[in-house]
């Protein structure tokens, strides 16, 4: 059973990667077998991550991008391609929320840019690994939602809007990729202690709120979203596609 976590041989792209959720699963996926390209706005930051998965004996490297840019995502995926020579795993965590307050009250451009990054890029990049990750013969695209897409929270409406919208891509990306072997599906974390989040977890009045609520008693860790990004790498998720796992410490059942 072991062997169907066995990324080796497998080549992943994770945006987003310099640091949270996304160095903690590129991390995840290295120290599984797969060769990993970290990707993230800079390329000192991300040549930082890529060292200290090449220091541990895996396989990396750091291909600076950000998401919102075309060229730049044409530039990774070739230069991915160029490096590895294919591609199979694809997650799509590369996020923004410049906004907190009521829908009422956000501009039209803070709408544009918020659904730019958290939804038109993944949409967009997804589609530019499409034909390799069809090559392979073997596809796994992982889009980093959030609970938010399926209970929002006062004063996060357009990021909530923004993953629910995600979540129905990678339905879509699910339904019509399957037959080429190519499985989407959507991790949805709850509050977990990252520099994205820190407006949050660290306002104290929030956290103890949050964490009393919680059934688990304690928001999550970037570390603890790594096994499941594994899982739905690997085989042992093999008949998976089109599915939200939440990774939430029990928020969406709290009440």
């Amino acid at each position: 059973m072991q062997n169907l976590y066995d990324l080796s041989g497998r080549v992943a792209i994770v945006t987003g990667a310099s640091k949270g959720i996304g160095a903690s699963i590129a991390h995840g996926l290295a120290a599984f077998g797969a060769s990993v390209v970290v990707s993230s706005r800079k390329q000192e930051a991300v040549d930082e991550v890529a060292a200290k998965l090449q220091k541990a004996g895996f396989k990396a490297i750091g291909i600076a991008c950000h998401v919102g840019d075309p060229e730049q995502q044409e530039n990774l995926i070739s230069k991915t391609l160029e490096h590895f020579g294919k591609l199979d795993i694809l997650v799509n965590n590369a996020a923004t929320n410049p906004s907190y307050g009521p829908v009422n009250e956000t501009d039209s451009g803070l709408f544009d840019k918020i659904m730019e990054i958290n939804l038109k890029a993944p949409y967009l990049l997804a589609n530019r690994a499409f034909p390799h990750l069809k090559e392979s013969g073997y596809g796994s695209v992982i889009n980093i939602s959030s609970v938010e897409a399926e209970v929002p929270s006062l004063g996060l409406g357009l990021y909530s809007v923004s993953k629910a919208a995600l979540i129905s891509l990678t339905q879509s990306q699910a339904k019509e990729w399957g037959p080429y072997n190519i499985r989407s599906n959507a991790i949805l974390p709850g509050l977990i202690k990252t520099k994205f989040s820190a407006a949050l977890w660290q306002n104290e009045k929030i956290l103890q709120m949050v964490e009393k609520n919680l059934p688990l008693g304690r928001i999550g860790k970037p570390d603890e979203l790594a096994g499941l990004a594994v899982f739905l790498a690997s085989d042992a998720s093999s008949y998976c596609t089109g599915s939200n796992f939440r990774a939430d410490g029990g928020y969406l059942i709290a009440g």
